[in-house]
């Protein structure tokens, strides 16, 4: 019986995505407007959808629907497939944290992520990851585009799937920014920082993060970080609400192929 829910971020956390991923916005931007922006947007720990909606705004530009926007992301990162499998890469130590914790009988893991959820596969499956993680119980920009919303969402399709309630004392966030300690610990979740982006181990730690590290390259370190916290008193009573009240799988309205359902992206701090 999984005790643990382990959710991790994508972007410099797991993998660098490189300029295909910084570019989905302008992109975007383009096929919504037919002109190119002006305006740059801070990217890193947000989500997908508030970043596109900041350039919008900052353009001046409105009337835009949501399922547009969303639609012009995904297709925005489909264009630079290519690009996006030829300069990402998995960081160090992101294969064997990711396996070691799927071999552990106490853990689920999925990702808790500002990409739509489509763009999330998609980045993982250009550094062949997407088996490591249980897609369908993340939680994604397209869920919400308030980070620190994804933590409960995720927990309640992690409880459909375990049969287990996941709260503040058995659920992990792993994530490279202060936004990701902060969505953290606002959504109910532990927090677990690694200085693999643009923050040092010192801004993590002062953030709030309950365990820090540099990277992910001492798998027993990852272990002992996400396992070695508050002691989870293991299956906690079934979520009392009524079913309508507790989060569907994610799902969203554009369809592909090669990746399903389309979803949030995790950036770094660049626009």
């Amino acid at each position: 019986m999984c005790t643990t829910l382990v959710l991790w971020d994508i972007d410099h956390t797991l993998m660098v995505s490189g300029p295909a991923a910084t570019s989905v916005y302008p992109r975007a931007f383009t096929l919504l407007t037919g002109r190119a922006p002006t305006a740059t947007v801070e990217t890193e720990g947000r989500t997908e959808r508030a970043i596109l909606q900041e350039l919008l705004a900052l353009e001046g530009v409105t009337g835009i629907a949501q399922s547009a926007a969303d639609r012009a992301m995904v297709r925005s990162l489909r264009a630079v497939a290519k690009e996006l499998r030829d300069h990402s890469h998995a960081l160090p130590g992101a294969r064997e944290a990711l396996t070691a914790l799927r071999a552990e009988p106490r853990v689920i893991q999925s990702l808790l992520t500002g990409n739509l959820l489509r763009n999330a596969v998609r980045k993982l499956r250009a550094v062949a990851l997407h088996e490591c993680v249980e897609v369908g119980i993340g939680a994604y920009g397209s869920d919400s585009a308030v980070r620190a919303d994804l933590v409960g969402i995720a927990q309640q399709r992690a409880r459909h799937r375990c049969g287990a309630v996941f709260g503040p004392d058995n659920t992990v966030v792993i994530g490279d920014t202060v936004r990701d300690v902060q969505a953290a610990r606002a959504g109910g979740a532990r927090p677990i920082a690694v200085a693999t982006g643009t923050y040092t181990l010192a801004e993590l730690r002062a953030a709030g993060a309950e365990s820090v590290l540099p990277d992910l390259r001492d798998t027993d370190a990852v272990l002992a970080a996400v396992l070695g916290g508050p002691p989870p008193d293991g299956p906690q009573p079934e979520d009392p609400r009524p079913r309508d009240q507790q989060a569907p799988a994610p799902t969203d309205a554009t369809t592909d192929a090669a990746t399903g359902p389309t979803g949030p992206t995790d950036t770094g701090r660049r626009p």
